[in-house]
């Protein structure tokens, strides 16, 4: 099915009311794997850093990370969910190339926390409550990489490889309970939910979630059902989707699809699907199988894991400031307005000013940058403003410049500009391109006299007291030094001449 033939956004929600429910990967930033001490690092050697236990070779035995344990735990009561007095884990079995034992080990019926919540504030404002089923620990697979072909997926592949250093990562899986209520603003409400999600991981410590990086993924389970009705429709899950804004385009591209499937009086077809970033869409991956295909039993290898309620009540209490909580706190300090505050939020620029304050900026300037300059170029671009080539760091020192006199605003935005083209630091660009301010009175001498010759008229304005005229000479040296001349001094140096 083309996208060109998919029944409006607008038809789709006037017929149709969404149901969500959103699985998200966060792989744990643990040194070591959740099963066996093999390294976790990123950009080994393919296959360097694996042993017989994630290699599922027979007679090996695994032994859980504790540090994978505690971190589901604070995860757990981030999400304000109950943590289980006792847990196990399981064997999930499938067979897949990139799993070397041909199962899974992960937790079915008995998660480490259940029950929870996170509330998500939306783009004006309004806060909605996600209700979280569970959040359980298992492992990662393997990497599977295949190689010829148009796609790059296993279809049309002339050969594939595997690469078993990600297999045994620390992963915590957490699901939500069905997405009812959202409406219209179901995609909306699946980004924010993933945002918030990686903040607060983010906040925990236990994983950079870096999506682009694969740290963390979700899957998009949708389904439609005839509005006023409240059975729920047969489901489909994008998998992997690795991107804020793919999430709330993968929703919303599924909400079109099934209007147009169930329109049509098609029946749809509970599987996967593959997220494409060029134009949006989705396209169908394998039949969905239920739960009871997997053959879940008890992992025999594992001892349960019974976290004591001291130890959790411990970890309750050394839990850092949440997202939500310090955003209200740094709106305080920065002395925004609800709606400005709510602008640095839907712009995703919470933190990057909060690090170029942290890099010695004033508060209004890192904010004046971000929000400007830089978001426009996010927005001409379609990226992430955490994703511009340009630091925290290098921000505050562009405000520092200015600040010293050595930058004028105009100057300024050139500088940024050359550090985003690849130019180097602030002071390299400032170098390169011959962009300090021109503050040296003799050097603008010559300016401001050329400036009042050719502007008699005004001259004798300001001759006259009418000060306020000086603007326009101001201008125009302005204009001569192509913007590096210091408007101030330019201003003294005009009205000691006129006076």
């Amino acid at each position: 099915m083309s996208v060109m033939s998919l029944v409006s956004y607008e038809e789709a929600l006037a017929s149709y009311d969404p149901v969500m429910g959103l699985e998200v990967h966060v792989e744990l930033g643990t040194k070591t794997k959740m099963f066996c001490g093999c390294s976790t690092e990123l950009g080994a050697e393919p296959n360097s850093q694996t042993c017989p236990t994630c290699l599922g070779l027979p007679g090996s035995l695994p032994v859980v990370n504790a540090v994978g344990v505690e971190s589901a735990v604070r995860i757990g009561l981030a999400l304000n969910c109950e943590i289980a007095e006792w847990c196990r884990f399981a064997r999930k079995n499938y067979f897949y190339p990139d799993m070397p034992k041909n199962f899974q080990t992960s937790q079915y019926d008995e998660p480490i926390a259940f029950n929870g919540y996170l509330d998500v504030q939306l783009e004006d404002g309004e806060v909605f409550r996600v209700e979280i089923e569970r959040a359980h620990m298992e492992e990662d697979t393997g990497k599977s990489t295949h190689v010829g072909g148009a796609t790059g997926r296993i279809h049309g592949a002339e050969y594939s490889l595997l690469d078993y250093n990600r297999a045994g990562i620390p992963l915590i899986e957490i699901v939500t309970k069905p997405i009812e209520g959202a409406g219209h603003r179901a995609p909306e409400v699946a980004k924010a939910y993933v945002a918030e999600l990686r903040e607060l991981i983010r906040a925990l410590g236990v994983s950079e979630a870096r999506m682009d990086k694969g740290q963390m993924r979700c899957d998009v389970n949708l389904s439609l059902r005839p509005n006023g009705t409240s059975t729920f429709g047969t489901r489909s899950e994008t998998k992997n989707v690795n991107s804020l804004r793919s999430v709330e385009r993968a929703a919303r591209f599924e909400i079109q699809r099934h209007a147009t499937v169930l329109t049509d009086g098609g029946t749809i077809v509970q599987e996967t699907r593959h997220f494409h970033e060029e134009d949006g869409s989705t396209t169908a991956g394998r039949i969905k199988d239920n739960a009871e295909d997997y053959r879940y039993f008890p992992e025999p290898d594992l001892v349960p894991v019974a976290p004591a309620r001291e130890w959790v009540e411990e970890l309750r209490a050394s839990l850092p400031e949440l997202p939500r909580v310090r955003r209200a706190r740094l709106q305080a300090e920065w002395g925004l307005t609800d709606k400005d505050m709510q602008s640095v939020l839907n712009a995703g620029a919470v933190e990057p000013i909060s690090e170029t304050i942290a890099a010695g900026a004033p508060a209004d300037q890192a904010r004046k940058w971000w929000m400007g300059e830089l978001a426009r170029r996010a927005n001409e671009t379609g990226t992430e403003l955490s994703e511009q080539p340009i630091t925290p760091a290098q921000v505050a020192r562009v405000c520092a410049l200015v600040a010293d006199g050595k930058l004028n605003d105009k100057l300024a935005r050139q500088v940024i500009e050359g550090v985003l083209a690849g130019e180097g630091e602030p002071d390299d660009v400032v170098a390169g391109r011959g962009l300090a301010v021109v503050s040296d009175d003799s050097a603008l001498g010559a300016a401001v006299d050329q400036a009042i010759a050719d502007n008699p008229d005004v001259a004798a304005k300001i001759r006259d007291g009418k000060v306020q005229a000086v603007g326009a000479l101001v201008g125009a040296v302005m204009k001569a030094t192509r913007g590096q001349a210091d408007a101030a001094k330019v201003k003294d140096l005009i009205l000691g001449k006129l006076a």
